[in-house]
């Protein structure tokens, strides 16, 4: 096998023997029947190939033959590196005896994501990228990161937004006596810096020296001279990287429109839970990851998760537009019980939680304190957004799990439409 140049045919120009050790990795690695060291080695290959722009060319049909041509690629969307077979009329094929005569096993990156799928706070630094290598196969450094999502099914850079949220307290409301009378989007990305200052993207380096919360620094370039400035005391073995909280009013493809400033335009698409089947509008809490972009030879915008969030005055991610409908209703409830002397904390978990029975993940937790007597009681909300038998079987096979955390139960379009949201709450909390 060799590495040839991209777009060239294989046959004409310079072309690159792969050395058999690699070889052999790259064939395990592709076939998925190879080490972790197989499986580093075949990453570095395509990583190479990548940053060198050069394609594969496969050696099966012969050394004087034209050969098949394998492109490296990256897919965002599961983080994953994996080669594109290049088909077509003018392109021969591979030998059905040989190990890239068929696709590549790309399990890890064919899953559907739901809002059901599983999801484990990341482990590690606040980082998603990788110290490119500067050779072929070289040995990976023992506390190398793997970033690329393995039996997960939830993105990295959206658990790590999640983190950051989490640790922020913005996906928690608290009871209306302790709210400040205003709310303002300034409060709540105060909030975004004040978490990101506890928390390390490598060893020494807090997230909060290199995370921004407007597009403006993005755009005059102070995030590049802020990383290139960082890069310099970042240890080995990690890829410097700075991040964007940004605020956004839409996203489309790889472009993100935000507010009071030009859009951010990425190396790659925006990822996010709005999909076809489950659209949801804006705003979103987009975080992007910068870094660097060897076929723009220097630093760039590579990749984004937009995550939905009820509004700018309150950075609480929702799942779809039923539930930021319905989160508006668990508000209403909020003001009815206060006026009880009932004080109501609403939270968006955004990690599973471990039961007896397994992991489950609630819609919504609500916590209900009496201001008189101190009695604290709990409630699991579960959204009924769809009435599609699939969707139903998947709710009521978790529901066993989330009525050991606390009592259950199911609002859907019907109590919002009538208003019954409080009085529903009201009458499970014995109210």
């Amino acid at each position: 096998m060799w590495l040839i140049d991209r777009q060239g045919d294989g046959q004409k120009g310079r072309r690159i023997p792969l050395p058999d050790l690699v070889r052999s990795a790259l064939v395990r690695w592709y076939t998925g029947e190879g080490s972790r060291g197989d499986e580093e080695a075949g990453i570095a290959l395509v990583q190479q190939a990548r940053i060198g722009a050069k394609w594969i060319a496969c050696d099966c049909l012969g050394p004087d033959t034209r050969p098949p041509v394998l492109t490296p690629a990256f897919l965002s969307e599961a983080e994953t590196y994996y080669l594109r077979r290049l088909t077509g009329a003018d392109r021969p094929e591979h030998r059905p005896q040989c190990p890239f005569f068929r696709e590549q096993a790309t399990n890890r990156i064919s899953e559907i994501r739901t809002p059901h799928s599983p999801a484990d706070p990341p482990e590690g630094y606040f980082e998603v990228l990788r110290p490119a290598p500067e050779k072929l196969a070289q040995k990976p450094q023992a506390d190398s990161i793997d970033d690329r999502t393995r039996n997960a099914t939830v993105p990295r850079l959206a658990r790590l937004l999640w983190r950051l949220m989490t640790l922020a307290g913005v996906h928690r409301t608290p009871p209306l006596g302790a709210e400040p009378p205003e709310r303002s989007i300034a409060q709540e990305f105060r909030a975004l810096s004040a978490a990101a200052a506890r928390i390390e993207l490598a060893p020494g380096i807090e997230l909060g020296r290199a995370l921004w919360t407007h597009a403006r620094p993005f755009h005059n370039n102070r995030v590049f001279a802020g990383l290139r400035a960082l890069s310099h005391q970042w240890p080995p073995g990690h890829a410097p990287q700075a991040f964007l909280a940004l605020y956004a009013t839409a996203v489309q493809g790889a472009t993100i429109h935000v507010a009071g400033a030009e859009p951010v335009v990425l190396a790659n698409r925006v990822q996010s839970p709005s999909i076809r089947g489950n659209p949801i509008k804006g705003p979103y809490l987009v975080l992007v990851v910068v870094g660097e972009y060897p076929e723009a030879d220097g630093y760039a915008a590579l990749r984004a998760y937009a995550q939905p969030i009820l509004s700018g005055q309150r950075f609480v991610p929702v799942a779809s537009e039923f539930e930021r409908s319905l989160y508006r209703g668990l508000l209403d409830a909020r003001r009815g019980l206060d006026r009880l002397g009932i004080d109501l904390v609403i939270e968006k978990p955004l990690f599973d939680q471990l039961t007896p029975q397994g992991a489950c993940r609630p819609d919504f937790l609500l916590e209900a304190q009496s201001r008189e007597t101190g009695e604290i009681r709990q409630l699991v909300v579960a959204a009924q957004s769809a009435l599609d038998e699939n969707f139903l079987a998947v709710k009521a096979a978790i529901h066993p799990r989330l009525e050991m955390i606390a009592p259950l139960i199911s609002l859907g379009p019907d109590a919002l439409e009538r208003g019954a949201v409080p009085d529903i709450v009201r009458t499970a909390l014995g109210l």
